[in-house]
C-alpha cells in the first residue's frame, strides 16, 4: 500500500535533506559550542564545569577588547568602500564601449585568486625591500613598515580585503544595473538629467536594495576576517591587527582553551546575528519607503 502525503508536507520533504545537513554541520555544532562555553576544556583533560567564569574572564580580557575594537574598525573602514567603489566600477564597465569585457575580467580576477596566494603575494609587496617600498625609494621617500607598524598593519591588511572584494560586489551591482530599463535614462535625458545627475536621480534610488545587500554581506565578511591576518601579520605587531576570529583561533587551536574559544565564538555569533537582523530591518524600512513613494 502506497503512503499518501498531504500536499502541505511536500515542500518539507524537499527541504529535509538540506535541513538535516544544516543541523549536523551548523545547528548542532553551535549548540555544542554554547555548551562548551560553560566549561574549561583543553582536549587533554575532561571538561570541568565553570559556569559563567569564561564570560567573566572575557569581560576583563584586554586582548579581547583590542580584537573587538580592531574588528569594528574593519567594519567602519572596509564596508563603506566596498559599498560605493564597486558601484562606481559597475557603472563604468556597464558602458557599451570597446574593451569593457576586458576590464570586467580584470576587476574580477582577484575574486578567483585564493586568499592564501593573494596574502603571500601582498606580503611580498609590503616587504621592506618589496615593490611598494622600491617605488617609494625611487621618489626619495623612506620605506614604510607596512606590516610591522602598529599604526599601519591593520590598514595594510584591509587593503587586501578590499582588493579581493571589489570585483565580487561589482558583479552584484552589474546584475542590478542591467535590470534598469534604458527608457528611464532616455526620459531623464529629455528632462535635462544627464551625465552624473542621471545616476543620482535614477541609478542610486533603484540600486538601494543592492547596496543594502552588499553592505550586509561585506559587514558579515569583515567580522570574520582570518586568512589575511593569519598569512600576513599573525595578529601583530602587539595585537594591532588581531581580529576576533584570529583571537578565537589562537585561544582554541594554539592555547587549546576550547571552552574560552567557544565563549569568544558565541560573542562573534551575536555580532553576526545582530548584523543579519539589521539587514532585515533596513530591507523592510526600504520596502516601506518605496511602497509609500509609489502610492504618492
Amino acid at each position: 500500500m502506497m503512503l499518501k502525503f498531504k500536499p502541505v508536507f511536500t515542500p518539507y520533504l524537499f527541504l529535509f535533506p538540506a535541513l538535516l545537513m544544516l543541523t549536523l554541520t551548523v545547528f548542532w555544532p553551535a549548540l555544542q559550542a554554547f555548551y562548551l562555553s560553560l566549561f574549561s576544556y583543553d582536549l587533554l583533560t575532561p571538561p570541568e564545569w565553570v559556569g559563567l567564569k569564561n564570560f567573566q574572564r572575557l569581560w576583563t580580557d584586554e586582548v579581547f577588547w583590542e580584537t573587538l575594537k580592531n574588528t569594528f574598525l574593519y567594519l567602519i573602514v572596509v564596508v563603506p568602500i566596498l559599498v560605493f567603489v564597486p558601484l562606481t566600477l559597475a557603472i563604468l564597465v556597464n558602458q557599451k564601449l570597446r574593451g569593457m569585457n576586458g576590464f570586467r575580467t580584470a576587476y574580477y580576477v582577484p575574486v578567483v585568486i585564493s586568499m592564501v596566494v593573494a596574502g603571500i603575494a601582498w606580503k611580498w609587496l609590503y616587504a621592506e625591500n618589496g615593490f611598494f617600498n622600491q617605488l617609494l625609494n625611487a621618489i626619495a621617500i623612506p620605506p614604510i613598515p607596512w606590516l610591522t607598524s602598529p599604526n599601519i598593519a591593520l590598514f595594510s591588511v584591509m587593503a587586501v580585503t578590499i582588493w579581493k572584494g571589489l570585483g565580487y560586489y561589482m558583479v552584484i551591482y552589474l546584475a542590478g544595473l542591467q535590470g534598469i530599463p534604458l527608457e528611464l535614462y532616455e526620459a531623464a535625458s529629455i528632462d535635462g538629467s544627464d551625465g552624473f545627475k542621471k545616476h543620482w536621480d535614477i541609478t542610486l534610488p533603484l540600486m538601494k536594495p543592492y547596496m543594502v545587500l552588499v553592505g550586509v554581506i561585506s559587514a558579515i565578511s569583515s567580522t570574520k576576517v582570518f586568512e589575511e591576518v593569519f598569512i600576513m601579520t599573525q595578529g601583530g605587531p602587539r595585537n594591532s591587527s588581531k581580529t576576533i576570529v584570529y583571537y578565537l583561533y589562537e585561544r582554541g587551536f594554539q592555547q587549546l582553551e576550547f571552552g574560552y574559544a567557544c565563549t569568544i565564538g558565541l560573542i562573534l555569533f551575536l555580532i553576526v546575528l545582530g548584523l543579519s537582523i539589521l539587514r532585515l530591518v533596513i530591507e523592510r524600512f526600504t520596502e516601506n519607503i518605496n511602497s509609500s513613494n509609489h502610492l504618492t
